[in-house]
């Protein structure tokens, strides 16, 4: 671990004398909750006003420090950042029971998270605070416990998923799980390892041929074992009516390697040493998961009939798969922040465009404009569909987009002058709905001007914001 800076330093002795005199449930003195939260956002990889206003994320609520004097000391988005977890934990203080008024209150909660969006980060050091409360939860009264469990389930844990944050999630999930139904908790758990037991000696035996043909195919990689978790297994049983015969992925094998062309040359060695299932081989690099996973899985038979799940991609595929969103957290900022004020927006990874929308909607909420959140369709636990341009572009777009959310994803001058579009090389209409994989061409034609009727024919902000712009240029004129 880097040594800490002075500011992070400085930070540390703040929130240590703020919180003198203070106990968790568990005993310890309180310091230790901001302090495991900074370790957390380190591991994360998060920045320096991050991991600072980690440290001092329960002040502003806990403590008689001020928002302005996190500003004075810090800086103005350090105070913000504390500013922004300190309402999302006022919100989430005063919520019941989640079961007893779902989907209100979580849509609402939801909402609350949109509004104090504009950065992401607010949302990241929630997260970490959420885990460190799930690894002490055992202090607290049954009670509670369970209140925390199942809004990690419902909220939490989704969230963990939508910004692609794996290990995060299945820990979040599994740690809730534990308490929302401890039954099935430890019998799922003692399935799990029975099985890993037993797979012991199989699983080596494929490593070890795994290994010799790829070395002998000259590709460099790296080979790990992945169990399932114990939350996930529960999902998948109900999937598949708690038949443990339609479970293929109990244990799989992760073969990580240098690029794209070694992914798909490394499929065709495990294919040539087993015999594939069929529909069971799945192009998620070709194809990303909504929230931008990339990998290829396939699930095969052995010679001696066992089945096994692989799973191949490149090392930044993986870290993305492990970490997501803070994986590349400084790479991602940046070239968000630069490609909004130019205002190519089209330009930014295709798992951070649902990101962009979450902070224009929140730009428009804080500017006190009105926005229809029936309307918005902005739920971060809200399907993506990824579709292409004829040239093979991914544009990320929300469930249920249209031709003209597409075309103003491309630019505002594509989507100011659309007269026609084509899906899979086919005419249709502005009203049709895109599909996850579809090939959208727009055609254009410079004589025509955007139409306050297609406010009836987008559903994302981005375009909603575009197109109003162009009205209102076009009112003054």
């Amino acid at each position: 671990m880097a040594q800490d800076s002075e500011r992070v330093k400085r930070a540390i002795e703040i929130a240590k004398k703020a919180h003198a005199g203070q106990f968790r449930k568990t005993g310890e003195p309180y310091i230790i909750h901001p302090l495991a939260v900074k370790k957390i956002l380190e591991e994360w990889g998060m920045d320096e006003d991050t991991i600072i206003a980690g440290v001092l994320h329960d002040t502003v609520e806990d403590t008689d420090l001020r928002l302005d004097d996190i500003k004075r000391e810090f800086g103005e988005s350090v105070a913000f950042l504390v500013d922004g977890v300190t309402k999302l934990s006022t919100a989430r203080n005063g919520m019941r029971d989640i079961d007893t008024y779902l989907p209100e209150t979580k849509d609402n909660f939801l909402r609350l998270m949109i509004a104090l969006g504009d950065d992401i980060r607010v949302l990241i050091i929630k997260l970490a605070d959420r885990l460190h409360n799930l690894r002490t939860l055992s202090a607290l009264p049954p009670d509670k416990q369970r209140k925390i469990a199942k809004e990690t389930l419902e909220v939490f844990a989704p969230l963990a998923d939508r910004l692609n944050m794996g290990l995060l999630r299945v820990e979040m999930a599994d740690l809730a799980f534990k308490y929302v139904d401890p039954k099935r908790y430890a019998y799922l758990k003692d399935l799990i390892e029975k099985h890993n037991k037993s797979a012991a000696r199989v699983l080596k035996k494929i490593e070890q041929e795994i290994s010799a043909a790829l070395k002998k195919e000259k590709i460099n990689f790296e080979l790990s074992g992945r169990v399932k978790s114990v939350y996930s297994l529960h999902k998948k049983l109900a999937k598949h009516n708690q038949n443990m015969g339609e479970i293929y992925d109990l244990t799989a094998l992760r073969i990580i390697v240098d690029d794209v062309t070694d992914c798909y040359l490394a499929l065709g060695v495990v294919h040539s040493l087993y015999t594939p299932m069929g529909g069971r081989i799945k192009d998620y690099i070709a194809m990303p998961k909504q929230n931008g996973y990339q990998s290829l899985h396939t699930t095969v038979i052995t010679k001696d009939k066992h089945v096994i799940e692989f799973q191949i991609r490149t090392r930044e595929m993986h870290e993305y798969a492990e970490r997501g969103l803070a994986a590349s957290f400084y790479y991602n900022e940046q070239k968000l922040t630069e490609n909004y004020k130019k205002g190519k927006i089209e330009h930014l990874p295709t798992n951070l465009l649902w990101i962009t929308e979450l902070q224009m909607t929140a730009a428009r909420l804080r500017e006190g404009k009105k926005v229809d959140l029936r309307k918005l369709k902005l739920n971060l636990f809200a399907d993506r569909i990824f579709v292409y341009t004829p040239k093979g572009d991914i544009i990320d777009l929300p469930q249920g987009a249209l031709p003209l959310d597409f075309a103003y994803r491309l630019h505002s001058e594509i989507g100011d002058h659309v007269v026609g579009v084509k899906i899979n090389g086919k005419m249709s209409n502005l009203n049709h709905k895109l599909q996850h994989g579809d090939i959208v061409e727009i055609m254009t034609s410079k004589n025509q001007t955007a139409k306050r009727s297609w406010l009836d024919k987008i559903i994302t902000p981005h375009a909603r914001q575009k197109l109003l712009h162009r009205l209102n240029s076009n009112t003054k004129k």
